[in-house]
This record gives structure tokens, C-alpha cells and sequence, in this order.
């Protein structure tokens, strides 16, 4: 499918714990995106979806905020995912040059990740 237009500045990755300090300039692979080959990221907007469904279980995991620009278009492919309006997913890898900013989020008991997420400005 098309990418969105405009493009947005930054994509998320979420990952179950904290980054390597520093990041390396290869980012090793989850066995998700090792499987299906390509990085699984996130828009702002699917941030709140991606959590709710593959991270329902989890209290706390971080996310690493990714400038979209690095890439070259062709590597980056907004791929169909059901009530997402597209997904996009890196064929390639990225690194520290790569990762803006890590923080940890974290959900108190009997709160969702859509509430975290409420109005939340980190996300842009």
C-alpha cells in the first residue's frame, strides 16, 4: 500500500526492555523480525494498538523513537496490517544514528495502554 502522506517524522519500536547503552549501530533483531524479515515498527497513532495487542500481558516496555528520514524509501514498505491503515516495516536495520530517544512507559493495575497513551506528547 501507499505510504501516508505526509510522511510522519518518527516511527516507534517497541521493545520488552531497556536498550544497549550506547545503541549499536546494528540494532539486534527480535525473533519476530528475524522470522518475518523486516523490523516491525509503529506511527504515534498505532502505538496504543501495537501495545494492546502483542503487549497486553506486559506492565512495563520501552520504545525507541526512530527518524523515518534515515531511510531510503524502498526500504520502508507500509505494509496492510487489519485496523491499522498501514503499518511500516523496515527491510533493513537500524542503529544509534538512527533511535532519537528511549523511554520507558509503564501501566498501573487494572489500566490500559490506551490510557497510558492518552495525550501523551512524547509521541509525535
Amino acid at each position: 500500500m501507499p505510504p501516508p502522506n505526509p510522511l510522519p517524522t518518527f516511527v516507534y519500536k517497541i521493545i520488552p526492555s531497556a536498550p544497549p547503552s550506547p545503541i549499536p549501530d546494528q540494532y539486534p533483531l527480535s525473533d519476530l523480525d528475524k522470522q518475518d524479515g523486516f523490523v516491525h515498527l509503529s506511527t504515534s497513532w498505532q502505538v496504543p494498538i501495537t501495545s494492546s495487542l502483542f503487549f497486553g500481558e506486559v506492565k512495563s516496555f520501552w520504545i525507541l523513537k526512530i527518524k523515518l528520514g534515515n531511510f531510503d524509501e524502498e526500504k520502508v514498505k507500509w505494509d496492510e496490517v487489519e485496523g491499522t491503515n498501514g503499518c511500516p516495516h523496515l527491510y533493513g536495520n537500524f542503529g544509534g544514528r538512527d533511535v532519537v530517544d528511549a523511554r520507558e512507559f509503564r501501566r498501573g493495575e487494572g489500566e490500559g495502554w490506551r490510557e497510558v497513551f492518552e495525550g501523551e506528547r512524547w509521541l509525535e
